[in-house]
């Protein structure tokens, strides 16, 4: 997956409290075993209407949030079922990082196994980001994972915690198939001793 360092883009103000992972991707989206192409249906129920028209009022569909790669969120975002097809449809329009008070357990998860960066804040610090998305394109956020911060486009800095094993994946764009070929010698070290000392297996 791609590596996450220094993210600087626009950043999109979702104030709802619990979008759960049905808001964010629905589930007659969830046939596919393909991450890409998700994207068109992220937040499809709020985005069209039954014509598959867009609606005007919602965020991403508005000029200065189409190119958006952060979302300012409310509290317990990605709550519900645990579908992993969630961040998907997220990376897939462009979505790096998601800002919120706090998150699901198992999208949080799946965040980091993706390549999104999940970052929790206290109250006062995402009122103040939702603040700075408000402002549309030419107000653009900083979040550096290396530093662990996320600045406003005023530079109003706030600190976020990360795990370190977390935090290494995602500098370096490891999955898990990535950290499994970290250890690629080690295993074609032992797959060989094995074979030699244990050819009848």
């Amino acid at each position: 997956m791609d590596k996450f360092t220094t993210l600087t883009g626009i950043a999109a103000p979702m104030p709802l409290v619990n979008i759960d992972t049905d808001m964010i991707i629905p589930k007659q989206f969830l046939k596919t075993i393909k991450r890409s192409g998700l994207g068109v249906n992220l937040f499809d129920e709020m985005r069209y209407d039954r014509n598959g028209n867009e609606l005007p009022d919602f965020v991403l569909n508005q000029p200065a949030y189409r190119q958006a790669e952060i979302i300012v969120a409310g509290d317990n975002f990605g709550c519900g079922s645990s579908r992993e097809h969630a961040p998907w449809a997220l990376l897939d329009f462009g979505i790096r990082c998601v800002i919120s008070t706090s998150f699901a357990d198992i999208f949080f998860n799946n965040c980091f196994k993706n390549g999104i960066l999940p970052v929790v804040l206290p109250p006062e610090a995402v009122d103040v980001l939702m603040e700075d998305a408000r402002k549309g394109a030419n107000a653009r956020m900083t979040v550096d994972l290396e530093n662990q911060t996320v600045t406003t486009s005023d530079g109003v800095s706030f600190a976020f915690e990360v795990d370190p094993f977390r935090k290494h994946c995602l500098l370096n764009g490891l999955d898990d198939i990535g950290l499994t070929m970290e250890k690629a010698p080690a295993i074609q070290t032992y797959e060989t001793r094995m074979a030699q000392s244990r050819p009848w297996v």
